[in-house]
């Protein structure tokens, strides 16, 4: 049962990336922002004026509720500047393709390195000081006695930090992902003085919210070791796509949507795919592998390297609505994480609108990785550890022959739970009402 508060209170939503960037990170608060309404809020939503973003879809525009307040403020980001010395570095680095340490340049190292140990905790930091000072009169003027920021960047955790140190009001800090123990963190060179600064803002960030929001059962275990104060678990979700059209791919199509990293570099896939197109009669005729998003040079050349590049269809970053039309049409898709302890906690966003295009699931990761447990619970795919070579090559083997007599398919139960409403709907029970 839905529960609305008395009367509409307001709220502040600190975030970086709002339409028109594009990317997983626009999503989670683009749609709470489109459902609080429907539960009595009315969201305000505090974003950079002259943002930074990586990738532009200008196909979330449409998506921004015309019941939310949107409020602009300019921010100074070095990406612009550095972008003056390569474009095409700046763009992978602020966007998280950074290649292997023997494979980078001089200058890639350098800008790491500055990226790394003079802007901590990330390249955002500069818009900290001017936007407390700007929110402190925004709060007051109208207001607004609940404050939201939402990292990474984990440099807006510290406006909230700042503001609940100065005035009174509660404060909600959302982690989309974990902070110091994030798996790119190792390849920013980090001195241990950087490091421990770190860790210390991350500390005093969980030890001051009143609130704690993560997305996964993992980050709300570390953050405990740091913090005595409350962790939700919601997750990402899915929403429900209207109108989009889509026929299956008549060749056995594999399909990766999102940046397909470095470190993302499934070894045992490239060889189970490279032993099926020797060894099953049909295989080479049928298959494609189409590969949507930005996509590491490492994995094309480790691709090629297995001798699958003729194989490859790449269709490189396309608008979210063109990205959900090819979901629903491979015939299986691909969702990779790396293969670390530290990124057991991940459950990628892309999880939740593969689990609804219908289309068994092909997964591969740590042990014990939590979005393992979703996928069974919801009977969804297969998940895979990268030691698992044979038994990942029997169910694509498996798949091809249920591909070849029209029945492959999925049965997937309990997914309600996930829809963007429903986890709007937990937010406000289990946290907003509460405070």
């Amino acid at each position: 049962m839905e529960t609305l508060p008395t009367a509409r209170k307001k709220i502040l939503i600190v975030t970086y990336y709002w339409p028109p960037a594009g990317g997983p990170g626009v999503q989670r608060w683009l749609k709470f922002v489109k459902y609080l309404p429907d539960f009595g809020f009315e969201p305000h939503v505090y974003i950079p004026e002259n943002p930074t973003y990586p990738i532009l879809d200008e196909h979330w525009v449409d998506e921004v509720s015309n019941k939310a307040v949107i409020v602009k403020n300019k921010i100074r980001e070095p990406y612009r500047l550095a972008s003056f010395l390569s474009r095409t570095t700046t763009q992978k680095i602020s966007s998280g393709i950074i290649p292997k340490v023997k494979k980078q340049s001089f200058l890639q190292k350098l800008m790491l390195w500055i990226r790394g140990n003079i802007f901590i905790p990330d390249a955002r930091v500069l818009w900290v000081k001017p936007s407390v000072h700007f929110l402190k009169d925004y709060l007051v003027q109208h207001q607004i006695d609940t404050l939201i920021t939402t990292g990474p960047p984990h440099s807006l955790h510290l406006i909230g930090l700042q503001l609940k140190e100065q005035m009174n009001l509660k404060w909600i800090a959302d982690f989309r992902d974990p902070w110091t123990t994030i798996g790119y963190h190792k390849e920013l060179r980090l001195t241990e003085n950087s490091t421990q600064k770190h860790k210390d803002l991350e500390r005093k960030v969980l030890q001051t919210a009143d609130l704690i929001v993560v997305t996964s059962p993992t980050t709300q275990k570390e953050f405990a070791q740091i913090t005595s104060q409350p962790i939700t678990v919601i997750t990402n979700g899915y929403d429900v796509e209207k109108g989009i059209p889509f026929i299956l791919d008549e060749k056995f199509t594999i399909a990766h949507i999102g940046s397909f990293l470095s470190d993302r570099n499934p070894r045992i896939l490239w060889k189970a795919l490279k032993e099926l197109v020797k060894e099953e009669p049909g295989f080479a005729a049928d298959f494609q592998l189409k590969l949507i998003g930005k996509v590491s040079q490492d994995v094309l050349d480790t691709i090629a390297e297995f001798k699958l590049d003729k194989f490859v269809y790449n269709l490189g970053y396309l608008p979210h609505n063109k990205a959900i039309e090819h979901q629903r049409s491979s015939q299986v898709l691909l969702l990779i994480e790396i293969d670390s302890e530290q990124t057991r906690c991940i459950i990628p966003g892309k999880l939740f609108e593969y689990m609804v295009s219908e289309r068994p699931i092909l997964a591969i990761g740590p042990p014990e990785s939590d979005f393992e447990s979703i996928l069974k619970e919801t009977n969804t795919g297969h998940f895979f550890s990268y030691e698992e070579k044979d038994e990942l090559k029997n169910l694509l083997l498996s798949h091809y022959k249920k591909y070849k007599t029209k029945d492959l398919k999925v049965h997937a139960v309990g997914l309600q739970q996930f829809s963007r409403k429903s986890l709007t709907e937990k937010l406000v029970n289990q946290i907003l009402v509460n405070l």
